[in-house]
């Protein structure tokens, strides 16, 4: 009796040696399996709660370990790769990408930010191209910059960074880089912001950026509320 192909053979079979042969599987590049972005909603119940389950991205494409551009949303061999694009682009959306895919290992359709346009592909695209591509749509043009972007955060510190504190680390710097003198980041209190001002100073001080532009790490003022914080 034919049984048809799960989510999980699907993946198996088509998808992940897809990927690999566009390169994604090739160190600084990395694909991110089932990766959690969310713990799941709170839900109260009578007078306790109950924990939804978590948001999962099927795969996450990065570019270096702590700049991811796409996500891949697969779906089972016997569902269009269309039945996939609506999930694939909320997770792109909550994720802050600009690249989103659907697939059902052998149909893989792609929708662009940049031009808004939704594509059914042969094949992803590679690395350096979904970079160049990224490059183009924000302007990046100068290397010395797009190179300073992708400089690694600090991994001795901290549990890792959740998702919403990457996308604002990645964001502030990108302004920073390409001359945004005004950016203002709101997060909740807990949701990390000494994290998140730590790692913009860590990047921006590795990758030697100064206004002026002179070879040389930054003078950066920290300021915080409590002496704990910044020790």
């Amino acid at each position: 009796k034919y049984m048809p192909l799960s989510e999980a053979d699907t993946s198996r079979k088509f998808i992940i040696p897809k990927l690999q042969a566009s390169g994604w599987d090739d160190d600084p590049h990395s694909i991110a399996e089932q990766r959690s972005i969310t713990d799941g909603r709170i839900v109260p119940v009578g007078k306790g709660f109950v924990r939804k389950p978590p948001k999962r991205v099927d795969y996450l494409l990065r570019y270096e370990r702590n700049f991811p551009l796409a996500v891949v949303e697969a779906k089972a061999a016997w569902k269009t790769a269309g039945d996939g694009m609506q999930q694939a682009k909320d997770y792109a959306e909550m994720l802050g990408l600009k690249f989103a895919y659907a697939t059902n290992g052998r149909e893989i359709i792609e929708f662009d930010y940049f031009t808004g346009k939704e594509t059914p592909i042969s094949t992803y695209p590679t690395p350096a191209d979904l970079w160049a591509r990224y490059r183009a749509g924000k302007g990046l043009a100068d290397d010395t910059v797009a190179a300073r972007l992708t400089t690694p955060m600090n991994h001795t510190v901290g549990k890792g960074e959740r998702y919403y504190q990457e996308i604002a680390i990645n964001r502030a710097v990108e302004g920073i880089l390409t001359g945004r003198r005004r950016q203002l980041l709101t997060m909740a209190t807990g949701t990390g912001k000494t994290a998140v001002a730590f790692q913009i100073c860590w990047k921006l001080w590795n990758a030697r950026w100064n206004r002026t532009g002179e070879y040389r790490r930054p003078k950066i003022l920290y300021l915080a509320d409590r002496n704990i914080l910044i020790d």
